[in-house]
């Protein structure tokens, strides 16, 4: 993440919309660097590791050199700049308050990005029982720069903090295992947690195709030495429907050809060869390594964050399980990916929220979680869990996550009814199930809009654009009577068979709401939550296994937490599907390395979701009362 005008996270460039909204926003630009540089003394240096490697790294001291400063630390692979001493960014820290409020800044280029020496790897594995200083990982680079900056930086008061959104959320998180004695307070947010099970890369082995192309044609770009700017993409992709370009590109195999990637970009080349959990990617799960942490930890994640939603929960979870007592607190808001650091945050697409929820953020968890652990400053009241909860729109405490109180709640897949249908109890039927053609040549689109980029707002896009497909399956719950809150995570239970050999399944939870006087809202159909997972590793996601044909087999996995209130009068529906292009590659139905299939391995193949006695698909949600 940029620390200055940009707020660049892994896969976006989201621009910080009270900046971009009006001239006006110029002039703030202007006046707030204006204000670091009146009030900062920057220093640019660079920092020695343990094996000799120097990173890059900025200093921004307050001038007031009456009083002692704790230490706000950001390490990123998305640059340090700006570079020289003459030149200061729009804002310091995570916030404008905080950087009003009496702070050494500190931004780092991780090892081998940008100004900074060395190599740098994809999510850098953490090693155990480090016997040598050529043993290094971020939790030594940290620790090394610490220990660095508290002997340069004079009027410190010896404390640290770390915070980061999406990779430096990641970097963030890495400072916690063997960490510097002198972190006091570390906030992870939209943290890259396990890039195969939920995070970036992978979605429970699905590839996810649009967004990892789009962040290594720039991110990917090789360097031989430090630089200020890597100069471009790796190839020129003009392509206004890419929907339309990635089919025409065909299989995945294609994008090394000469035109687009050709083997320019590592990370690319470790993607494509790692098709399963293997030790690449078990290496770069950083939760096993999250024990005996005592730091202070505030995880930050968005209900819309299209990349690492996981990241958020399964981190807070990952310390919560295997640190007891320890001083934990989890935020989930209304937001995308980083969107709680904007100026502005009271709406996104229909969904208007009555405040500025990123400034409630800023102002009132945030900044005093880091001002009570590193100044001693305030009275900390922060609940274990401040989530947002969407569909009424207000913000919810709770002393656990997910809340003690919620009830698991059943809803079975009932194929009797003609449109299908969602009942609480198993259904009695001795053989029963709806079936559709799966075509890689026609796959279900994940939005109804023409886009480049990610369209954003799929997260919560009415989803009746799919009304016209075959190969898309509802199932709806009668109306509701009274207010519904599900909280907590979801359990996607699904009998499903195949005539070929693989097939994937996207899953999809979704708001219904009822004719109106609003014609606009009439019969909505809101996407509240979705997940797919690739159905080979049902079993398990290191050795995976092929289908029998049309043999029902289970597929059980999880989708990310939800906090949803289903009003009176709105009904839940539960869709399924087998593509989500081009968001998710296309499986080809056939089990074989997808990254190196032909045209000619593209089949259709008829899946058969399964609903009856023997075989009761179903999802369980948490009921809150």
């Amino acid at each position: 993440m940029l620390s200055n005008l940009k707020i660049r996270t892994r896969y976006s460039l989201f621009l910080t919309m009270a900046l971009t909204s009006s001239l006006g926003s110029y002039y703030s630009f202007a006046q707030n660097s204006e204000y670091v540089k009146e009030h900062f003394t920057k220093i640019d240096t660079l920092i020695p590791m343990r094996d000799g490697i120097k990173l890059y790294t900025v200093a921004y001291i307050p001038k007031d050199s009456s009083q002692v400063y704790p230490i706000l630390f950001e390490r990123t692979p998305y640059s340090a700049r700006p570079y020289g001493t003459q030149a200061y960014p729009y804002r310091l820290g995570p916030n404008s308050t905080l950087m009003k409020s009496g702070y050494i800044f500190v931004i780092q280029d991780v090892r081998g990005r940008y100004m900074s020496e060395g190599h740098n790897l994809e999510v850098t594995p953490f090693i155990d029982n480090k016997t040598g200083k050529s043993m290094v990982d971020e939790s030594s680079d940290t620790y090394d720069s610490i220990d660095f900056l508290l002997k340069m930086l004079k009027n410190n008061n010896g404390r640290v903090g770390l915070y980061g959104i999406s990779y430096p959320g990641f970097y963030a998180t890495a400072s916690l295992p063997e960490a510097h004695p002198a972190i006091k307070a570390v906030s992870p947010q939209a943290p890259v947690t396990d890039e195969f099970i939920g995070d970036d890369v992978n979605h429970h082995g699905a590839f996810f195709l649009l967004d990892n192309f789009n962040f290594i044609n720039y991110f990917g770009v090789p360097r031989t030495k430090p630089v200020e700017n890597y100069g471009g993409q790796l190839t020129d992709t003009s392509y206004t429907d890419s929907y339309r370009f990635f089919l025409e590109m065909g299989s995945l195999k294609n994008s090394q050809s000469t035109r687009l990637f050709n083997h320019k970009s590592y990370i690319w080349d470790e993607y494509l060869a790692h098709d399963t959990y293997d030790l690449y990617w078990q290496a770069r799960n950083i939760r096993p390594h999250l024990k005996n942490i005592k730091i202070p930890t505030l995880v930050v994640g968005g209900w819309f964050d299209a990349e690492d939603c996981f990241g958020a929960l399964r981190t807070y979870e990952a310390l919560e399980k295997q640190n007891k007592g320890n001083s934990n607190y989890l935020v989930m808001g209304p937001w995308t990916h980083g969107a709680w650091s904007s100026g502005n945050w009271n709406s996104f697409g229909p969904y208007q929220f009555g405040s500025n929820t990123s400034a409630y953020f800023q102002d009132s968890l945030e900044t005093l979680f880091f001002n009570y652990y590193l100044k001693d400053q305030g009275v900390l009241e922060l609940p274990e869990a401040r989530v947002f909860e969407t569909g009424s729109n207000r913000w919810r405490s709770f002393a656990s996550w997910p809340p003690e109180s919620i009830k698991p709640i059943n809803f079975y897949l009932n194929n009797g009814a003609k449109r299908g249908s969602l009942i609480n109890v198993p259904v009695s039927t001795s053989k029963s199930y709806k079936s559709y053609i799966s075509d890689p040549a026609n796959p279900v689109p994940y939005t109804g809009t023409i886009q480049r980029n990610r369209n954003n707002q799929y997260m919560l896009e009415d989803q009746r654009f799919l009304s016209d497909r075959k190969d898309v399956i509802s199932w709806t719950s009668e109306i509701l009577t009274a207010d519904m809150v599900l909280s907590g995570p979801v359990q996607a239970e699904i009998y499903a068979s195949t005539s070929g050999t693989d097939m994937d399944l996207i899953v999809k939870v979704i708001d219904v709401y009822p004719d109106s006087i609003d014609i606009k809202s009439n019969g909505i159909q809101r996407l509240v939550r979705a997940e797919v997972f690739r159905g080979k590793f049902r079993e398990s996601f290191t050795n995976p296994t092929p289908f029998k044909k049309n043999k029902p087999e289970l597929i059980s996995f999880k989708l990310p937490d939800i906090q949803h209130r289903f009003i009176n009068g709105h009904r839940l529906m539960i869709q399924i599907q087998s593509s989500w292009f081009p968001l998710v590659d296309r499986n080809p139905n056939q089990f074989i390395h997808i990254p190196q299939a032909e045209a000619k391995d593209f089949t259709k193949a008829e899946i058969r979701i399964w609903a009856d006695q023997k075989r009761p698909s179903k999802i369980v949600f948490g009921k809150l009362d």
